[in-house]
């Protein structure tokens, strides 16, 4: 493991926004090498499931915590998608989501907490997906609570980030390419050593595994929660729906 130490919770937002400031142009292309492209499969299975849950609908979607926007983009690509908000703390990820949404005229781009989405009402959404950053907020607790808020009655919410390996020995494998080379990685990406990419698989320690989040989304209230497992658990896509 690595020796990095996670922020304290009530220093995590800054150190999070600080830091995804830092690296946020070279955000795409740690993601790309870190998971062999596949990540880009798994934002398509985001999508997929947003199409079979909604076959004949136009849908207002909220992309939370978007970062570069690589979910924004699929969404604006969707026939049945009317309008997609797209929301992030780190104002540089949201400078590179907004270059890759412009000229889109169902995109906005806007800067937000997902602990506080003050600038939206009640059951906005029909659809609000989060891509690999719940784990990076510091009370998820309300962050599920504002997601469930801002869901229409029957909307979904889609999560994907990362997961807990349960057999013991692809573990093993597992921890060392995620502690010890995703790390690497980034420190090749930027040319130096760099905090956020000791941080990102660090923050995973107090992730919940995916059994504990499905507990979590259906104690927000959510309904008909599940998930799947991608690359033996590394990764977990989690959905659940708003009465």
């Amino acid at each position: 493991m690595t020796e990095f130490q996670m922020p304290d919770t009530n220093k995590k937002a800054e150190f999070v926004r600080t830091n995804f400031d830092v690296i946020a142009s070279k955000y795409d292309l740690f993601n790309d090498l870190n998971s062999f492209y596949l990540h880009r499969v798994w934002k398509n299975s985001i999508i997929q499931l947003i199409l079979n849950s909604f076959p004949k609908k136009n849908l207002e979607c909220l992309d939370l915590c978007c970062g570069t926007g690589d979910i924004s983009v699929r969404l604006t690509e969707v026939d049945l998608v009317t309008k997609v908000y797209s929301v992030d703390f780190s104002d540089k990820m949201l400078d590179v989501a907004r270059q890759r949404l412009e000229g889109i005229s169902k995109s906005k781009c806007e800067i937000g907490d997902a602990t506080n989405l003050k600038n939206f009402p009640d059951a906005s959404f029909d659809v609000v997906t989060v891509g690999f950053g719940l784990r990076n907020v510091d009370n998820l607790a309300k962050a599920l609570s504002e997601i469930f808020r801002v869901l229409k009655p029957g909307g979904i919410f889609v999560n994907l980030d990362v997961g807990k390996v349960k057999n013991p020995i692809i573990r093993i494998f597992a921890d060392f390419y995620f502690f010890k080379i995703v790390p690497l990685l980034g420190y090749l990406i930027w040319g130096a050593k760099n905090d956020m990419f000791d941080y990102l698989p660090v923050s995973s320690l107090s992730y919940p595994d995916q059994d504990n989040l499905k507990s979590m989304i259906e104690k927000a209230k959510f309904q008909n929660v599940e998930y799947k497992n991608f690359v033996f658990g590394n990764v977990a896509l989690h959905w659940g729906r708003k009465a």
